[in-house]
């Protein structure tokens, strides 16, 4: 299934693909695209839904994000052994945790904003984990039982902020719109291998990332286990699980920052695309 969320801000509608490609409201089905509508038994009452017979919503509205109330916005850091590479980084021994503010979710064509005080505004397509059960201390061998799905996430960063404002990435990961997600929330039936998908990303027309989920240093499954060993996690949480190479601080022989006026595109294999305009704070 792909499952999205339409609508104006703070007044999306739950929603889902048919197979003729419409949108079908599921408004009188769940209550939102989030928590508990996530659950083996929430996703259960969907799939058991005549999708024909829902209410079709206008194509042209607003997507929203795809997962409503995401009470934790995890990433894993250095997680594709050709990102490490371009960075000059050593690949980490363990998963390298930090969260993004919930606050900076946004549709996936919102606009991006620049924050005040930016110098280096980045780009980073990532694969984006939907929690669907409680997972706590689980293994590697079940804890993709505890995933509803995946969906596309552009994971934007000021790298000023990141690593020269005293330390702590979260400084330069969380400002407002810097977590475009979607436009799809999309079942782990409709991705049978989630460690193969490409994903790409252009700047003004021109490609900057070209990878695959085959690079990744730590898979999924060890992804979701490892975090699982910290804190528990619950349906609706979202873990974005790192970029391939290609991110302006890696360009050659400088570096590129994002400015106003640009449009990021960006895709991963039948998790859908984005585009973003890019604006200063304020404009």
């Amino acid at each position: 299934m792909k499952l999205l969320r339409v609508g104006a801000k703070g007044a999306e509608k739950p929603a889902i693909i048919a197979e003729d490609g419409s949108i079908r409201d599921l408004s009188g089905v769940v209550s939102d695209i989030g928590g508990i509508a996530l659950t083996p038994e929430g996703m259960a009452r969907i799939r058991a839904t005549d999708i024909d017979l829902l209410p079709r919503l206008d194509a042209g509205e607003r997507i929203g994000p795809c997962v409503a109330n995401v009470g934790k916005f995890i990433c894993i850091g250095l997680n594709y052994a050709d990102h490490a590479a371009e960075t000059g980084a050593k690949i980490p021994d363990e998963p390298i945790i930090f969260m993004k503010a919930t606050s900076a979710i946004i549709g996936p064509n919102d606009d991006v904003i620049i924050p005040k005080n930016a110098i280096k505004p980045d780009w980073e397509v990532e694969l984006g984990i939907v929690i669907g059960k409680e997972a706590r201390y689980v293994d590697q061998d079940n804890a993709l039982d505890h995933v509803a799905g995946y969906c596309l996430i552009n994971d934007i960063s000021e790298r000023h902020f990141q690593t020269e404002r005293g330390g702590t990435w979260d400084k330069g990961k969380g400002c407002d719109t810097f977590g475009p997600i979607g436009p799809w929330l999309v079942t782990t039936d409709e991705v049978p291998d989630p460690q193969n998908l490409g994903m790409w990303l252009e700047v003004d027309g021109k490609r900057y990332q070209n990878g695959s989920t085959r690079t990744m240093i730590f898979g999924i499954a060890h992804v979701v286990s490892y975090v699982s060993q910290f804190m528990s996690l619950q349906p609706g949480d979202i873990i974005s699980t790192g970029t391939p190479p290609g991110v302006g601080m890696g360009v050659k022989p400088e570096a590129v920052w994002l400015k106003p006026g640009n449009v990021m595109r960006l895709g991963i294999d039948g998790l859908g695309e984005q585009t973003q305009n890019v604006r200063a704070y304020g404009a």
